[in-house]
């Protein structure tokens, strides 16, 4: 485990104020607009590190942009909203006994996955369809 250092600690405090996933670059402009003096590189790699100890979640966007939110201990999965970023831990009981399934058939053993699902939240389908 890394040594907790005030910017990691900033970096914490500010992921727990989010409601979904964000990016390194979001944080670090919310950061400066509380008046942190925390640098870019640094809200990177404490993400990175948050993320490896399981304190927070990270996946890719859509557009292959890394994104992180304070999680929850232990296996969950993800509903995402693609318009505001919402995101909803959800539990896949059958997506886990079917990750078993295939990787027994193909045999793997000790098969780790992950499963973010994206759409559109409930606030954002009317401004969705609205635009389409």
């Amino acid at each position: 485990m890394k040594r907790n250092t005030w910017q990691r600690d900033a970096v914490r405090a500010a992921l727990d104020t989010q409601l979904g996933f964000v990016s390194a670059q979001n944080l670090h402009s919310s950061l400066r607009t509380t008046g942190s003096h925390i640098g870019l590189a640094t809200v990177y790699r404490a993400l990175s590190d948050l993320a490896s100890e399981g304190e927070a979640d990270s996946l890719q966007s859509p557009e292959g942009e890394s994104l992180y939110r304070a999680c929850s201990s232990g296996h969950h999965h993800h509903l995402i909203c693609r318009s505001c970023g919402l995101a909803v831990e959800v539990e896949a009981d059958d997506v886990e006994v079917w990750a078993k399934k295939v990787a027994s058939l193909h045999g793997f053993s000790q098969a780790e996955h992950v499963v973010d699902v994206f759409g559109y939240c409930s606030s954002c389908v009317p401004a969705v369809k609205e635009s389409a």
